[in-house]
């Protein structure tokens, strides 16, 4: 059965990107393969088991809703702090048109909260917290 090995997001600065993204995620920067390597891959911190971001350059201007996307996922209660950090380091709040309603079904006792962000080359990502609903 195959695996995703990594996440390539198109972008037109891929420098610029993965400051963001290294800052973002805490991953580090994957030693070129060969002399003259410009391909920027960032991996996850050593003994994190998570997926790596490699950055493709591309000429092509990103979705307003993009068939996919990032999930980030904050820690219970810190999910304004972690927007605030983000956004921080360059991301940008992005008018999103199809957040839940409280009509909307969640399973029982839970309520997922989240920001829909977008990186500096404008590819949307959420960053989402999951939380007890309130009593009543």
């Amino acid at each position: 059965m195959a695996r995703i090995q990594q996440i390539s997001p198109g972008v037109r600065d891929d420098r610029r990107t993965a400051d963001f993204w290294r800052r973002a995620l805490g991953y580090v920067r994957r030693p070129p393969r060969y002399d003259g390597d410009e391909w920027i891959v960032l991996d996850p911190p050593a003994g994190v088991a998570d997926i790596p971001l490699a950055l493709d350059l591309s000429e092509s201007p990103p979705r307003k809703y993009p068939r996919i996307h990032l999930d980030l996922e904050a820690h219970t209660g810190k999910l304004d702090e972690e927007v605030d950090r983000l956004l921080a380091l360059g991301a940008q709040r992005v008018d999103w048109p199809h957040y839940p309603t409280d009509d909307d079904p969640e399973p029982p006792g839970v309520r997922a909260r989240y920001v829909v962000l977008a990186d500096p080359e404008d590819n949307v990502f959420c960053v989402a917290e999951r939380q007890s609903a309130p009593p009543g």
